[in-house]
């Protein structure tokens, strides 16, 4: 089944054509990348499968629901951490993530198994007992993908999942998408401007540059294509072709 169905999107800002008629689908399960230069069109894209942004024009399906029309089942079916995510500063991890998961439901049993799934997934330990005004970057970025993940969605959106991270906090959160993903069967679509982080973590990719799809396939796939040793060789490659 097809998670997400993006056909002729268009975004407008004013004089500003952010999306350029970009097609692409991604199929449940997968790990799925955006990926480009910074200002190419990923984080206006996500936010539109997200039910943030309205499109200019084009369709837009998540799990055969319109993002237009349904946004309201959508918002259902997803989580959404962007890149520019924060917490209440004041609040401890714990305090964060018991706030969010009463957000979701009231069934005390529910919360509780959310907030356990949380602790596990950001491997904070007992600096959840800590304010998250004490956490560095990488840790904030560790408990909103908790928070993210804990709900269990059908589709994870998660923008520039590592961006401005250490290389300790980057591979622990890459690790973990990957692995959440696998044991949780569910579907997750990223951006990044990182393209060998994107190799690792993608079963397949989109390539998008100045609001257009220039190239989609498996990452080893297109390395073939453009006889490349990385997916940075293929998008540039790809940028001469167009």
């Amino acid at each position: 089944m097809e998670a997400v169905v993006v056909e002729h999107l268009v975004k407008v800002f004013k004089d500003i054509k952010a999306l350029n008629g970009i097609s692409f689908h991604v199929e449940e399960g997968e790990i799925f990348g955006l990926i480009g230069p910074n200002g190419a069109g990923k984080t206006t894209t996500l936010r539109i499968i997200a039910t943030v942004l309205l499109p200019t024009s084009g369709r837009v399906e998540v799990f055969g629901h319109d993002v237009v029309k349904e946004a309201e089942e959508v918002r259902r079916l997803i989580s959404y951490l962007p890149e520019d995510a924060g917490a209440y500063r004041n609040l401890t991890g714990r305090e964060y993530i018991e706030f969010i998961a009463n957000l979701y439901t009231s069934d005390k049993d529910m919360v509780k198994e959310m907030v356990d799934l949380a602790e596990e997934i950001c491997g904070l330990g007992d600096r959840l007992s800590d304010k998250i005004k004490t956490y560095s970057k990488g840790m904030k970025r560790r408990l909103l993908l908790a928070k993210t993940f804990m709900v269990k969605p059908r589709l994870a959106i998660v923008d520039e999942p590592t961006s401005g991270l250490d290389v300790i906090h980057a591979v622990y959160v890459r690790r973990l998408i990957k692995e959440f993903a696998r044991k949780h069967r569910i579907t997750i679509l990223l951006s990044s401007h990182n393209m060998l982080e994107v190799e690792y973590l993608c079963d397949r990719v989109a390539l998008i540059n100045k609001g257009s799809i220039i190239e989609e396939g498996k990452p080893e796939e297109l390395k073939e294509k453009y006889s490349a040793t990385n997916l940075e060789e293929v998008f540039i490659e790809a940028v001469r072709g167009v």
